[in-house]
């Protein structure tokens, strides 16, 4: 059935107590109350008791069940249906968590699917405000997708840190293909990143239009700052994306200076034993009549020559930086 994490009445900002979800619909239908569930890995007989107490569109169920590929926000009459999804880091592979969300007058109910960060953090967190909290549904939903947006800060620091790594250490050394296949790798993981959190900043616009009877328009700024908050992180996912190129580019650019200096050396030596080469081909010839043969000195002398000529060559490429 899935595992229940906490479920919960609260009225005038504060915990009445802890209920069964067979008790749900008792406490949502209270004057002034509402009932905060959350759920972890709910199964179809979770959803449809969920569904029994609540009231709970069909259709929503039903997008509850399947699996999706980016987050949404659908309405359901006065209630609402939302899909999210936050980001996990483990040893050093990217996944993401989905979250469903229903939510309409007297009830707010989560359903994470995965091992993300517990929302016992949002719960607490709601419960030390308790002048928001009396707002009721409304600032939990709020809560609930500014904890969802936090959770992409970590993750974008940790790819940021490692991109900064890998940016430092191709100034210093060539980027071998490991280091490459993992900025590929990064840059991915910021794509599907960007893809995952773009759409909640549309799902925040329109939460501040939506009349809803258990969506305050006193609440609308909040929303308005999850938007601002979306804003900023694709900022950043998008800032550290063109980072990862430019250290690929970089390192390109710093192996092709380093594979010229390379070439230049050998060019250098090249031309400077071909001097000598050249010397002794011309006196490696089989000719009769070549008068420094019969030098006395010739031999030393065409060392000489020899040797004056690779050192002239040596400085001469020393001076421009060719060796």
């Amino acid at each position: 059935m899935g595992r229940v994490v906490a479920a919960a009445a609260y009225s005038a900002g504060k915990k009445v107590t802890d209920i069964a979800l067979e008790d749900g619909r008792h406490w949502a239908c209270q004057p002034n109350h509402f009932v905060w569930i959350g759920l972890q890995e709910p199964d179809e007989a979770a959803l449809a008791t969920l569904q029994q107490q609540f009231d709970l569109h069909e259709l929503a169920i039903e997008d509850a069940l399947e699996r999706h590929s980016r987050p949404k926000l659908e309405t359901f009459g006065d209630a609402l249906f939302m899909v999210t999804y936050s980001p996990v880091r483990h040893e050093g592979r990217l996944e993401f968590i989905e979250t469903h969300i229903f939510a309409g007058k007297g009830y707010v109910i989560t359903c994470r699917n995965g091992h993300s960060a517990s929302y016992a953090l949002v719960r607490q967190r709601c419960e030390a405000r308790p002048l928001l909290l009396e707002h009721g549904e409304d600032f939990v939903l709020y809560a609930l997708l500014d904890f969802v947006s936090e959770s992409y800060q970590p993750v974008t620091e940790s790819i940021h840190s490692e991109i900064e790594a890998l940016e430092h250490n191709v100034l210093s050394q060539a980027l071998n293909e490991r280091d490459i296949q993992r900025l590929h790798g990064l840059r991915r993981d910021l794509l599907r990143m960007r893809r995952y959190l773009a759409p909640m900043v549309e799902i925040s616009e329109e939460l501040q239009r939506l009349a809803f009877p258990f969506i305050d328009k006193n609440m609308r700024p909040y929303f308005r700052d999850v938007q601002i908050h979306v804003n900023r992180h694709m900022e950043d996912l998008t800032g550290i994306r063109d980072m990862a190129s430019q250290t690929i580019e970089i390192g390109m650019l710093m192996e092709s200076a380093r594979q010229s200096i390379t070439q230049r050396k050998f060019g250098a030596w090249a031309a400077i034993l071909a001097f000598p080469t050249a010397i002794a081909g011309i006196y490696g010839m089989n000719f009769q009549f070549m008068p420094e043969l019969s030098w006395h000195y010739g031999y030393y002398i065409v060392l000489g020559v020899i040797a004056t000529g690779c050192t002239g060559l040596f400085a001469s490429f020393k001076r421009s930086g060719w060796l």
